[in-house]
Formats: structure tokens, sequence, C-alpha cells
């Protein structure tokens, strides 16, 4: 799909698949725009067509007609900017994708909380003139690094969110396990929830969500007694790859809440290595790899480009 940045607005070219579609179905059906930001656009007359102003039940587009939506408005900055040095990954006008690194959360918990991924990326806006409050669109654990998919205005993160409700967005981490992984490939399906006993664990209950996590086992390591895998979510669940391999016997090297052995240069043995997705608004495929640090004890950057 064919589209580009007019100031404040989106030019999108109306494709062939969409030839007699109502302006409102696009904006419902294909932009997946929620309803809050649809009546948005409305009231303030944020979409045109070949620049006038046209009622949306009642106009149906044509092939390369030119649909405008004003998505770039400056927004107020919602969250403390944070100045600390970022690992960018991939960006584009709608999207940003860093590489958060272990000892970070990803959003503050506590309202005088500004040390975090959100903090940080607000000030990335700030300096770069992007005038809008950076949306997390999935989360990492504090202790794990990785990938993490931003959107930079309110159509992006509802069509984003949309898609990853959807099991659209791919996450492959790769993971160190205590003990050798004897199944060569797996899939572990158990729901989890909170543990009554705890205030932060989760566990694998009847009563809980489903989630399901497939694995592979890519290498095994005498000296470490562990076993590398790569793991696909196929749910988002708090602490999802803790809990199951911890549930087949295998938690990550370092992770004690979930019965790994504690060690001194690290606490979980977990890295978001991949992140891939169909762009929102111009349909391309996107891959984004996030290479751990040159002094990481843990991975190495041939075990992420092993998942190209």
């Amino acid at each position: 799909m064919k589209t580009k940045r007019i100031g404040e607005w989106i030019e999108i070219t109306i494709p062939q698949k969409w030839h007699g579609f109502t302006i409102e179905r696009i904006m419902k059906k294909e932009l997946l725009v929620p309803r809050k930001l649809l009546h948005k656009f409305r009231s303030e007359r944020s979409v045109t067509l070949n620049n006038e102003s046209k009622h949306w039940k009642q106009t149906s587009v044509e092939a390369g007609d030119l649909l405008r939506i004003q998505v770039f408005a400056p927004q107020e900055l919602e969250v403390v900017p944070t100045f600390m040095d970022i690992d960018i990954v991939y960006e584009d006008d709608h999207l940003l994708v860093v590489n958060k690194p272990v000892g970070i959360d990803t959003h503050p918990n506590q309202p005088e909380q500004t040390d975090t991924l959100v903090n940080a990326a607000a000030s990335y806006f700030q300096m770069n003139g992007i005038e809008a409050t950076p949306k997390y669109v999935h989360r990492l654990d504090r202790d794990t690094s990785g990938a993490i998919l931003f959107a930079k205005h309110e159509l992006a993160i509802a069509t984003l969110g949309q898609q990853l409700k959807e099991r659209k967005i791919k996450r492959t981490y790769i993971a160190w396990a205590h003990g050798k992984v004897k199944q060569k490939k797996g899939t572990i399906d158990q729901p989890i929830g909170k543990d009554r006993h705890h205030p932060v664990r989760r566990r694998v209950s009847k009563g809980g969500q489903p989630a399901e996590t497939n694995y592979e086992v890519v290498d095994y390591d005498p000296a470490r007694k562990a076993s590398l895998l790569k793991l696909q979510l196929n749910t988002g669940r708090t602490h999802q790859i803790r809990v199951h391999l911890s549930y087949i016997g295998h938690p990550l090297l370092g992770d004690t809440l979930y019965g790994g052995e504690a060690h001194t240069s690290y606490k979980q043995a977990l890295h978001a290595a991949k992140l891939s997705f169909i762009h929102p608004f111009t349909e391309e495929f996107i891959e984004c790899l996030a290479m751990p640090p040159n002094d990481s004890q843990l991975f190495k950057e041939e075990h992420v480009r092993a998942l190209e």
C-alpha cells in the first residue's frame, strides 16, 4: 500500500482492493480505528478525500484516490522524559523498535518512577521533535532484554494492539534453561494464573488464562549444564516463558523466582531477539533483530543471526 507523510497527515493512495468502499468502512474495517478515535477524527474533520471533507457513510472511494488522516497532530507528552542512550533497531514515522537493556522496567510502575524505557523513549521523542507520547505495544520483564515495539501516534497503537491481540506480531526469544531438554521441539500449552501465595509470581493453573509457548532446542552447553532454546509466544501472559519452562523442569538460568540457580552476573537468561510483523500502513513485512550487548555472558550475535 502506498502511503506518505505530509505534515501532520498521512496520505494513503487508495489501492484497487478498496475500490468502492465507503470512507467509514475503510476507517472501521480496514484501518481498525477504535470508536473513541473515530469520534475524534469525525468531530475534528481530520479525514479528507482528495483534499475535501466528505460524508463518511455516503462517500465511496475509487482506486487512486487520496485519503488523508491527521494522525501526526501534536500531542501532549504524558510521561517525564529521562535521557539515556537507547539502541534503536527500527524507526519510521509511525513506529519505533528499541533494544531494551537488562535492569530497567518497560514502563513506570509508580507515578514517581522516571527511569524506565518509556521515559527514555519520551526523551528521544523530545530531542527529535516528535510531539507525542511513546506507547508500548507489548512489555518485557525488568531483567529480560531485547526488542520492544512502540507506536508514535494513536492510530498506530490501535492497529498494532489489534495485531498483537490477533497474534500477528511474532516475538522470538532465545534463552538458556537448566538441564538438557530432551525433546527437540515442543509446545507448552498450559494456562497461567496468579500465585495467591506470592505478590509477583505466576503459576500454571487450571483457572488461569490460556498460554502457549513453542520451543526448539538450539544447543546444549555441558559447562553450563544448560540448553539454548529458541522460543515463540502464541500468547502474551506475564512471565509466560519463565513459568512454562519452570513447569517442564527446566527453569531459566539465574531465575530464582521460578526455581533457577542464582548467578552473580545475571538474573534470568532471556533475550527477545526477533520481532516480525506486517506494517499497519505500508503492508510491508518488517523483521527486527535485537543484538545482545558485546559484553553479554549469555548470548552472542551469532545466536540472533541464526534466527534470520
